[in-house]
């Protein structure tokens, strides 16, 4: 591997997905550097970054000419091309819990929309939300708790075993709840405690954001 992986981000640093490759790329040990895109001012629609990342959204990574976008894309290639036991594992070895982690990682991205909007991830960087969870949100909250309590092994820890990219997505959608003070059941809050701590996560947290 010749230079840094580049990874293009949104100057708020408060996008889940942009969350996700950032934390892929610190658990790999991989080195980047971050190119933030003004979408506002509509960067991402410049020709060049536009048809190199197809999609023209972030995040998106650039590794020596490859362009890639959309976060779950990003995850299998990074742990594909920088594959166990040199690389850290992003998603577990077996088969079965593989496949569950991608599930997991999937709905993540497709439901909760309710919560989503009540409790956007401006709420957990900038300014926290000042009203409680309306019906449809916390209809979504409970739906994600008791996917959570389920999937938490009983003894604690990470959720298939050692940790993966679900453990940080999953504990990411938790924590709109738990910085905004919304209840979340004691074993819940303490295993998505535990995945904000680490130290790719907090590095995540640590990001410098523009306002």
């Amino acid at each position: 591997m010749t230079g840094p992986i580049l990874l293009y981000a949104e100057p708020l640093w408060d996008s889940p997905y942009v969350f996700s490759a950032f934390v892929a790329l610190r658990e790999k040990g991989l080195p980047f550097e971050a190119r933030v895109l003004d979408l506002k001012r509509g960067d991402q629609l410049e020709p060049d970054y536009r048809d190199r990342s197809l999609t023209a959204r972030v995040p998106c990574i650039d590794d020596r000419g490859f362009f890639l976008s959309e976060s779950l894309a990003i995850i299998e290639y990074l742990d594909e091309q920088f594959p166990a036991p040199a690389y850290a594992r992003l998603l577990p070895a077996g088969v079965r819990e593989r496949a569950r982690a991608r599930q997991v990682l999937a709905w993540l991205r497709s439901d909760l929309q309710a919560l989503r909007e009540e409790r956007p991830t401006t709420t957990m960087f900038f300014e926290r939300a000042s009203a409680p969870l309306g019906a449809s949100a916390r209809a979504a909250a409970d739906k994600l708790v008791r996917v959570a309590d389920q999937l938490i092994p009983s003894a604690g820890g990470a959720l298939f075993g050692e940790f993966s990219m679900a453990d940080a997505d999953l504990a990411f959608m938790l924590h709109r709840l738990i910085l905004n003070a919304d209840a979340v059941p004691d074993r819940v809050r303490r295993y998505a405690t535990v995945i904000w701590g680490r130290p790719s996560v907090q590095a995540f947290v640590a990001q410098k954001r523009a306002r």
